[in-house]
Formats: structure tokens, C-alpha cells, sequence
């Protein structure tokens, strides 16, 4: 997740949404129809008129600004983006020695999206907390991180 494109504190929704356009180099129209919104809704936005986003609007908008829903969802609220801090990876899906999906580490993520097991962020035989994605074992007892056979192909 880039901090730059993290909502600044007490950062409004209209300021927010200008800035991230604005240091994109878009223009309304640009951002609109990557959003798949009217541009009539993205001037409102942008004016300051709504504080409020459906969910169409804000997962238009997180992909055509390139940032997570979260950090909407953050500014709309007022409250700061809580940063994850743990690691957490697919014991499925995850190739070890490789960075996790970037969707295993959202805030609100739980489960693999790809396959729907439940995401990890420990050992699963001593539980003890994940040292490195670069590691393929768990350094205190030599377990595997991911199971056998598992992997996503590239």
C-alpha cells in the first residue's frame, strides 16, 4: 500500500479525491470513466457536495485511483487508516520465497480470494509469528509456511 496515496489526517473526501486526480495528472473526465461513474457524480464528489460513496462508486473510484477501497473508506469516515502490520499469506496459494498477494494483506481480509481458506500469519505447527516472506521454513521448528503442492502458477 503507497502512504503517499494514504488519506492525509482530517483529510475531506473532496480534497482527497482532487489531490489523488490531480497528482495523477487526469482530468475529471479521465477519472470518471475509469471509475465507471458520470461526471456529473465526480464533480459532486469533488466540490465537496456528498461525503457519502456506494459501493460501486467506491470500488470505481479505488480503481481508478489506484489506492485500496480502505483508504475511502477512511476519509469518508474520518478516522485514519489503520496500516496492517501483520503478515498474513494463503497457506494454499502462497509461493513461498515470493511477496504475498497484495489482497492477503488488506486490513479487512480474512480469507484467500483465490481459493477461500483462511489467510495465515503464523507456523501452523509451533504458531510462531511469520519471520520473512522470503523464507520458505519456519525458522523456529523447520516447518513448512506453505503447503506441500500449493502455490499460484505466475
Amino acid at each position: 500500500m503507497t502512504t503517499a496515496k494514504a488519506p492525509q489526517p482530517d483529510e475531506t473526501l473532496d480534497n482527497y479525491i482532487r489531490r489523488l486526480r490531480n497528482g495523477m495528472k487526469l482530468s475529471q473526465q479521465q477519472v470518471a470513466t475509469a471509475a465507471g461513474i458520470h461526471l456529473q457524480s465526480l464533480g459532486k464528489l469533488e466540490r465537496g457536495k456528498t461525503n457519502r460513496l456506494n459501493q460501486k462508486t467506491k470500488k470505481g473510484l479505488a480503481v481508478a485511483l489506484s489506492i485500496p477501497e480502505e483508504y475511502l473508506d477512511a476519509v469518508c469516515s474520518g478516522l485514519p487508516v489503520e496500516e496492517v502490520h501483520k503478515k498474513q499469506f494463503c497457506p494454499a496459494c502462497w509461493i513461498p520465497g515470493t511477496p504475498p498477494d497484495p489482497a492477503w494483506t488488506l486490513p479487512r481480509a480474512k480469507h484467500c480470494l483465490f481459493c477461500g481458506r483462511q489467510l495465515s500469519d503464523d507456523c501452523h505447527n509451533c504458531h510462531a509469528p511469520i519471520a520473512s516472506f522470503a523464507h520458505k521454513f519456519c525458522p523456529n521448528c523447520g516447518t513448512a509456511y506453505a503447503d506441500k503442492g500449493g502455490g499460484l502458477a505466475g
